[in-house]
């Protein structure tokens, strides 16, 4: 009887490695603690744990959506498909899932405030995500007067620092950012619909 139990017990243990374990989606929660070191993980015991890392985002979209997603956008906030295509290309290289350093979400790169108040639920849902950044591009150019250089200095770095600096502000980060997308501004004018 114990004999026959092994057996049998063996035979489920063989099958079960011959079973195929999709992988599991799985958000993923950050939390930095009072010392300043980082915590990582998809089941957060407290309150403190932010957003980190969205992984069952739905993402269905291809080239051809981004291009119909950028188009509807960019004509409802009255931008060039352009502009918001090399905005995109720089922030995120077309990775919707990805998240900053600072906590900026999705193509896009919004941070969770802006998100917030640009009323984007799903900051990795591709249309969510690029109707944000493209109203908020929006409001950058429109603060400064079209001025795509500030409207872009203002998007990297916040209206308040261009407004500090009376222009770019004297960063690295923000003076490369602006070249970077005038870059491929001019590139997406030339080359039109393809996406890089």
């Amino acid at each position: 009887m114990v004999l026959m139990s092994n057996i049998a017990f063996m035979v489920v243990l063989l099958m079960s490695l011959f079973v195929v374990i999709p992988p599991a989606d799985a958000d993923i929660y950050r939390y930095v603690d009072a010392s300043g070191r980082v915590h990582f993980t998809d089941t957060p015991t407290h309150g403190r744990y932010d957003m980190y890392l969205k992984e069952n985002a739905p993402v269905k979209a291809t080239n051809r959506s981004y291009l119909d997603i950028i188009r509807r956008h960019a004509t409802s906030y009255q931008l060039e498909e352009a502009l918001v295509k090399a905005v995109i290309k720089v922030e995120s290289d077309y990775q919707p899932k990805i998240v900053s350093r600072k906590g900026a979400q999705g193509l896009m790169q919004l941070i969770p405030e802006t998100a917030k108040d640009l009323k984007v639920s799903n900051p990795f849902d591709p249309y969510e995500n690029i109707r944000g950044g493209s109203e908020y591009l929006r409001m950058m150019l429109d603060l400064f007067n079209n001025d795509v250089e500030l409207a872009l200095a203002a998007y990297n770095s916040g209206p308040s620092t261009v407004k500090r600096y009376g222009g770019i502000p004297p960063y690295d980060e923000t003076q490369n950012y602006v070249k970077k997308v005038k870059r491929y501004l001019d590139y997406y004018r030339q080359a039109g619909d393809p996406l890089l």
